[in-house]
């Protein structure tokens, strides 16, 4: 077991680099993602007995082509294979900028991937969908939560986007500045899933899922490097640095939910805090406001109360108000309603979570909130019937741990 814990994790961390590498080799998804499947399952088999390679991405890259190159002869039967240079285009124009951008020992291939993922060709709900499934290896579960979808919707979305990158001969290479720029803000959506997707991770798993949060964050300091001047992915990159510090104090030794008013406030990291409020002050001196400055200007609200009864919830009701007109949402105004329950009592937040019941019938956290404020009340069966909707919903046995103490507390 322990070793199968050690290799799943290595492999999970090599994925991106090398599926992104075996792509620019070969220009075709699926032979792509063949190849990297049959290079872990030679890891499998080889590493327990030999231990893993001094650099496991390169090892997975180098396997996988070798079966690529194989599975390439088969197809072609007699035919020869094309010369080296059109299947690994290793002198292209990017490449200079991604090694002066990144000190890993490989070109930044993740970074190439994600525009190619999001090509102009596919629909923005589709782009996002396979990057988070070929970039980052997440499980169609994964992406469906994270969309609030099904499984088998999301099954389906992803198995359209990549029958349309094959159909339209997507060019597998870097794109060009304009078209960076084009795709940028399908690439930072994504980007931010990823950070979600381990953000919000349980205590019993986040310290797994936390990997995921750091490459988030790894990738838009990329893309600042490449979009120095554009004030939403400062945002970005302020607001997952602001989320991240609180890492250490969101969950007890046990795993159990500790909540934003009850977090031990000497664990954060006041480094981390300061970087994304100057990111976030530097962006705001563009005058060219975005749903990310909004979403990192509330997180640096909570950030700057030394306590919990400081904390500008006025202030916060107003950003929130300023995110429903730019990014219409029920999850925004169900955020809202906390704000609002702070300022206006758990009444005037309840009036304002009633009408989302429809759209987030599925959603553990409407839920959640609706059984907090009608506990605050006093409405106990109400409350109880709330609470054990959401304990239905819960995705991980931290949340629901979180609900059962809402309902001991009604007992």
């Amino acid at each position: 077991m322990e070793e199968t814990r050690w290799i799943g994790a290595t492999l999970a961390a090599a994925r991106p680099p090398a599926l992104a590498a075996l792509l620019r080799y070969f220009r075709d998804l699926d032979l792509a993602e063949e190849a990297f499947q049959e290079a872990c399952l030679r890891a499998l088999r080889t590493w327990p007995q030999s231990g893993p390679p001094r650099d496991a991405a390169g090892w997975l890259i180098f396997v996988g082509r070798n079966v690529a190159l194989d599975a390439v002869r088969r197809r072609a039967k007699q035919t020869g294979l094309p010369p080296e240079e059109a299947l690994s285009d290793r002198e292209d124009a990017e490449a200079a900028m991604a090694e002066r951008m990144d000190t890993s020992h490989y070109r930044d291939d993740v970074l190439r991937l994600l525009f190619i993922c999001c090509h102009p060709e596919l629909p923005a709900t589709q782009q996002i969908a396979l990057a988070l499934r070929i970039v980052s290896g997440l499980s169609v579960r994964q992406i469906a939560r994270a969309f609030l979808v099904s499984e088998a919707a999301m099954e389906q979305r992803i198995t359209r986007a990549k029958a349309r990158i094959a159909g339209a001969d997507v060019p597998f290479e870097a794109p060009g500045a304009v078209e960076r720029a084009q795709r940028l803000g399908a690439v930072a959506a994504m980007i931010y899933l990823v950070f979600n997707e381990g953000y919000s991770a349980a205590g019993d798993t986040s310290a797994a899922r936390e990997p995921l949060c750091e490459e988030a964050i790894r990738l838009v300091r990329l893309l600042l490097r490449l979009f120095p001047a554009e004030p939403e992915i400062m945002g970005l990159a302020a607001l997952m640095l602001l989320q991240h510090a609180r890492a250490a104090a969101r969950f007890d030794a046990g795993g159990a939910v500790i909540l934003l008013d009850r977090q031990d406030r000497t664990l954060w990291n006041r480094p981390m805090i300061v970087e994304g409020l100057a990111l976030l002050d530097k962006a705001i001196r563009h005058r060219r406001p975005g749903p990310y400055q909004v979403q990192a200007a509330i997180a640096a609200l909570h950030a700057r109360a030394e306590r919990p009864e400081e904390t500008d919830w006025a202030e916060i009701d107003l950003l929130y108000g300023t995110l429903e007109i730019m990014q219409p949402s029920p999850v925004v105004t169900l955020n809202r309603a906390v704000a609002v329950s702070k300022l206006r009592g758990p009444e005037a937040a309840l009036a304002m979570v009633e009408p989302l019941g429809a759209a987030l019938a599925g959603y553990f956290h409407f839920h959640g909130l609706r059984g907090a404020l009608l506990m605050q009340l006093g409405q106990t069966r109400e409350a109880r019937e709330s609470f054990m909707t959401a304990i239905g919903l819960a995705t991980t046995a931290a949340e629901a741990a979180h609900i059962r103490m809402h309902l001991d507390a009604l007992q």
